[in-house]
């Protein structure tokens, strides 16, 4: 244990965020996401709600103000519809650490799945929620003296 960091945060999810850079992507997967069929670097979370995480992991976490959407989620299918709850507890623990953070982003399933491809890791969670996926991109930290 760490003092200051969420025991939410594995040693390997530490590690990897510290390693990122900016612009680079971190997948936040829900239970059902096809992570490993996707990218080579997994981290398991398993049991891990994505509010619970996001909570931990923004505080540590700089998010890009460069690009106009740093957070991006799955759109649904045609004959699939959104629970809103999903996105406003996402919300509800973002705004905390980034208050203007602008609205997020929804994609096409494929597309997600093509960034997921791109990403430096996916997280797989033990998240429930239908499209409960969420893709964070890595803005520059700023340098504190």
């Amino acid at each position: 244990m760490l003092k200051g960091i969420s025991p939410l945060i594995s040693p390997q999810l530490l590690e990897v965020m510290a390693r990122m850079g900016h612009g680079d992507e971190l997948v936040l997967a829900d239970a059902h996401f096809p992570g490993e069929s996707i990218n080579k670097r997994i981290i398991r979370a398993d049991g891990i709600r994505i509010p619970g995480l996001l909570e931990a992991v923004l505080p540590l976490f700089e998010l890009d103000s460069y690009v106009p959407h740093p957070l991006v989620m799955m759109a649904p299918v045609e004959v699939d519809q959104l629970d809103p709850e999903v996105e406003r507890s996402y919300m509800e623990q973002i705004i905390r650490t980034n208050p203007r953070v602008p609205a997020i982003e929804r994609i096409d399933r494929f597309a997600f799945y093509e960034r997921a491809k791109k990403a430096f890791a996916v997280v797989m969670t033990g998240e429930t929620a239908k499209y409960g996926n969420i893709i964070l991109k890595k803005g520059v930290t700023p340098v504190t003296r």
